[in-house]
């Protein structure tokens, strides 16, 4: 594993018990709305009522798992297996917990133990931004999914925007986060290097531009909360 990657991991491992609860206050909750609403979405565009399986990236402690589950029991959509993958065991024993008879398997999204055209739906939350090789894990989602099967990503994309709003918005994370991070967590570093990841991180054009790239072509971009989070949905082609 690149030693970048690495240290990443090693961060999220050290702050896996209480990442829960710190996202929760730190995103007031708002971090589930986008993700139930980008599992409608995809439902919707997929336009089936029996899934084979979805594969969650970067799955952390399972949130997005759970989510893909309850919308799907919302919509009548049976879905026969739903895998979570991350490097980060720490955040996959939360998972764990969570998700009882859940299926986990640490990989990173660079080398996916899956096989060709396998996956209904690949998704990632907020983890792509983490993903050192991030050309090598779009090219794996294309790869693991079935013809039109569709990736779905939610990230915190660069904003270059100088309005009002973004230097409010910008001020929270760079100066509020860390400090409320860091008392929940212990990790203050880690709650710094959240903000910068996503400072360092590509537009949502860019994004657009590398998905096509690998042969995944969006059908749908859109941005929430002043543009803090953006959703993606592309069909593998």
């Amino acid at each position: 594993m690149d030693s970048r990657q690495s240290d990443i991991v090693t961060m999220f491992n050290q702050i896996a018990k209480t990442y829960d609860l710190a996202n929760r206050i730190l995103s007031m909750g708002i971090d589930k709305l986008w993700r139930k609403k980008a599992c409608n979405m995809a439902f919707s565009f997929y336009g089936k009522e029996h899934i084979e399986k979805i594969v969650d990236v970067a799955c952390g402690t399972g949130d997005l798992m759970i989510d893909w589950q309850n919308v799907a029991n919302d919509n009548s959509i049976t879905i026969d297996k739903i895998v979570g993958i991350d490097p980060s065991v720490g955040m996959m024993e939360v998972g764990k917990t969570k998700i009882k008879d859940g299926i986990f398997i640490e990989a990173g999204a660079e080398n996916l133990p899956l096989e060709d055209n396998s996956a209904d739906i690949i998704s990632i939350s907020y983890g792509i931004r983490n993903v050192v090789k991030r050309k090598e894990g779009l090219e794996e989602f294309a790869r693991v999914l079935k013809p039109n099967g569709l990736v779905v990503i939610l990230e915190f994309t660069k904003n270059d925007k100088n309005d009002l709003a973004s230097k409010l918005t910008r001020f929270y994370m760079h100066t509020i986060m860390p400090v409320i991070g860091g008392l929940i967590s212990g990790s203050r570093d880690a709650y710094i290097y959240l903000p910068e990841s996503i400072d360092g991180f590509i537009t949502t054009k860019e994004m657009i531009k590398e998905l096509k790239d690998v042969g995944l072509e969006p059908i749908f971009v859109k941005g929430y909360s002043l543009d803090m989070s953006t959703t993606f949905i592309a069909r593998k082609i």
